[in-house]
């Protein structure tokens, strides 16, 4: 009896497996959630720390209306020092960051820009130029008179690149160098012979610059150069391997020379694009870049290629200290007049 009633008097608990996947299941939804909110918060983290990344890099840049350049991939550019830089971002180019650099005033007397004509000769500074033939260093597209014609190394190197691409364009190779590099003997001698205006000394071809072309078809007369049919190409393109026609029409009186279209001559890429663009021979380029300085640079752009120009007036008794970037690559060269220019590659 009393067994009985203890029997009746205890309670049985029964595991109840559903309500403990019921409660698997809610903790499971709760963790996904928790973890996706996790998720969502580290993501704007991100984001925002990548926005304000460039807006650092933007704000340490100085925009320009007069050029463009494409958003960068994000890879580092390295400089002419080895330095890592920024890429620049669309509409607005890498500043440049300045130091100064001694330069001696027998320095203008050579570089890329160097003026000849008959108010100023050229003074065949040591280590301007460095003379190679056309015919041992031209490459297969274009051909040398015989193999004496010299020419600065890096002036065929441009001319060997203009005629690759006018060759894959125009399919011959019909254009030949007739002339280039003169001595002060050779050139008093076409002087002396009324062959030339310019005393030597004083011609454009003692910069190992200057250059005549002639057109030699398989079939047919041969002569000077003229830009005209499929040869063309070549003066619609050269300005962008860097030359430029020394001797342009209409400049007869700024030159000092005939018009002629088959003497061209090399200036560097963004030099050329801008006298070909503003119809300018050398001589007016030479005292019109004059007005450009380091706070205030010509700007040029070259197909995704991007420049910034400016000149120093050389200190005539002393060395120059003239403002070149410490970030990015540059040359300067004399102008054979008075003063430098300094030549900014902003992207390439």
């Amino acid at each position: 009896m009393n067994n009985g009633n203890r029997r009746r008097g205890r309670r049985r608990y029964r595991v109840r497996y559903d309500r403990i996947i019921a409660v698997g299941v809610v903790l499971l939804v709760m963790i996904l959630l928790l973890s996706s909110c996790v998720k969502g918060c580290s993501d704007k983290n991100k984001n925002k720390k990548d926005e304000s990344s460039a807006s650092s890099v933007v704000d340490n840049l100085t925009p320009s209306d007069n050029i463009t350049v494409t958003q960068p991939d994000g890879q580092a550019a390295t400089d002419a020092a080895g330095q890592t830089v920024t890429q620049p971002v669309q509409g607005q180019p890498l500043s440049p960051e300045f130091t100064t650099q001694s330069v001696e005033y027998a320095q203008i007397n050579s570089g890329d820009l160097v003026l000849v004509n008959s108010l100023y000769s050229y003074k065949f500074q040591e280590g301007d130029i460095s003379l190679v033939t056309v015919f041992d260093n031209k490459n297969s597209y274009y051909a040398a008179s015989d193999n004496v014609i010299s020419l600065d190394s890096e002036a065929i190197t441009q001319l060997n690149a203009l005629m690759e691409g006018y060759a894959l364009n125009v399919v011959n190779d019909h254009i030949r160098v007739i002339g280039g590099y003169r001595t002060i003997e050779a050139q008093n001698d076409k002087y002396n012979n009324g062959k030339s205006k310019f005393q030597g000394g004083y011609s454009d071809y003692h910069s190992g610059r200057s250059f005549d072309l002639g057109i030699f078809p398989d079939t047919g007369s041969s002569g000077h150069y003229k830009p005209e049919g499929v040869y063309a190409w070549l003066n619609d393109n050269a300005a962008s391997f860097g030359f430029v026609v020394r001797f342009p029409e209409g400049k007869d009186s700024v030159t000092g020379e005939e018009a002629r279209a088959y003497t061209f001559r090399y200036v560097g890429v963004p030099h050329a694009v801008y006298m070909k663009q503003n119809n300018l021979c050398l001589e007016e380029y030479t005292e019109q870049i004059k007005s450009y300085t380091q706070a205030n640079p010509l700007a040029v752009t070259s197909g995704t290629s991007v420049y910034q120009v400016y000149y120093v007036a050389a200190n005539a008794n002393n060395v120059t200290e003239v403002p070149v970037p410490s970030n990015l690559p540059y040359t300067i060269s004399g102008n054979n007049v008075d003063g430098f220019v300094v030549t900014v590659t902003i992207s390439q």
